[in-house]
């Protein structure tokens, strides 16, 4: 099952991100069976999709429209009915890489591609992870913290104080730079921050780093596995939304400009960063090359962009993985998992 749409800001990133997988899945071994998430929560059969898919992948559009055929969201009694053998969530941002799916699709007994709950729910908050890389000893940029409700304006006094201005204020649990702003001034801060906290309850002020953006996929687990790392030049200010998804002005280097120990020093610190959060499956873990402090983690992103262009599988493919490939292993490491955890005493379905 291709799972896609959802019910966060990403919803259309993640229509782009079924079609490209779903091209790349060999239709002599898999059967693919699409299934979008409304942006109100309802499990929609993708007819249309499913019926393109069966006649000719080379015809699909830019991205798979989330109407049809209501289907149940899948429980322990009723997942026999979606006939499916494992899950492939290509939801991006909360209700979808936040753990949630992975917990409905824990108590359905159903395999799923990726992390786990506690994996994704770290990944997603950035709150949280950064703590986890804090307790790692894994260096990244200096932040602040505000929860809604609490006094923004001492908030604002806090970062001015801790690390200046400029600096990036973003939603906690957000994805693809949805609600992230570069605020330049204190009247830009205050901005801000009303900004993400249309998005979530908690926020963070982020240092401005001035480097290099690298980023490096991991795959696999016990022991995962480092790509190549790439680099992002942005063809904004900053790596946002539109020229992530919309501009197409930024520019993808894999694999990176990087000397043979830096390209070490960031691979292993892709690991280390992975198995801090609890990762299992994939990942990519995104980092600041700055001169004076070395390499910086930004961030650990659960389910990465997958299209052929997107980074995760551009880095995987130079480095010896190609994207059909790649999806078969990450199955693999999907029905791998669901068998090992099967045996557990009390997991028995």
């Amino acid at each position: 099952m291709l799972l896609f749409g959802g019910q966060s800001a990403e919803h259309d990133v993640s229509r782009v991100t079924a079609v490209a997988v779903a091209q790349a899945l060999d239709p002599e071994k898999y059967d693919v069976v699409p299934v979008g998430i409304t942006t109100d929560g309802r499990w929609l059969l993708a007819n249309e999709a499913r019926a393109l898919l069966a006649s000719s992948r080379d015809a699909l559009p830019a991205a798979f429209v989330v109407e049809g055929e209501l289907v149940p969201v899948p429980t322990a009694s009723t997942r026999e009915s979606l006939d499916v053998d494992v899950v492939i969530p290509l939801l991006h941002g909360p209700y979808g890489e936040d753990g949630t799916v992975q917990g409905l699709l824990e108590l359905a007994g159903m395999a799923y591609v990726g992390s786990g709950v506690l994996g994704s729910a770290i990944g997603m908050d950035k709150v949280a992870m950064k703590r986890m890389f804090a307790a790692a000893g894994i260096p990244f940029p200096a932040f602040r913290v505000l929860r809604e409700g609490h006094d923004a304006e001492a908030f604002a006094d806090e970062v001015a104080r801790a690390f200046g201005l400029p600096c990036f204020v973003k939603p906690s649990n957000m994805g693809s730079s949805v609600g992230v702003t570069k605020a330049h001034t204190r009247a830009e801060l205050r901005d801000a921050l009303d900004v993400a906290l249309r998005y979530d309850e908690w926020v963070l002020a982020e240092e401005a780093i001035a480097g290099r953006e690298i980023e490096v996929g991991v795959l696999g687990d016990d022991p995962p596995e480092a790509s190549l790392p790439g680099e992002v030049i942005p063809g904004a200010e900053f790596y946002d939304y539109a020229d992530k998804y919309e501009d197409g002005q930024a520019k993808l280097l894999a694999p990176a400009p990087l000397d043979a120990a830096e390209t070490d020093d960031v691979r292993a610190l892709a690991v280390r960063a992975f198995e801090a959060c609890r990762c299992e499956a994939m990942a990519r873990a995104d980092f600041f090359l700055t001169e004076d402090r070395g390499f910086l983690v930004n961030e650990i992103n659960t389910i990465p962009g997958f299209t052929p262009i997107s980074m995760f599988p551009r880095l995987w493919e130079v480095t010896g993985l190609p994207y059909s490939a790649l999806l078969n292993r990450l199955i693999e490491l999907a029905l791998a998992r669901h068998e090992r955890r099967s045996r557990r005493v009390g997991q028995q379905r």
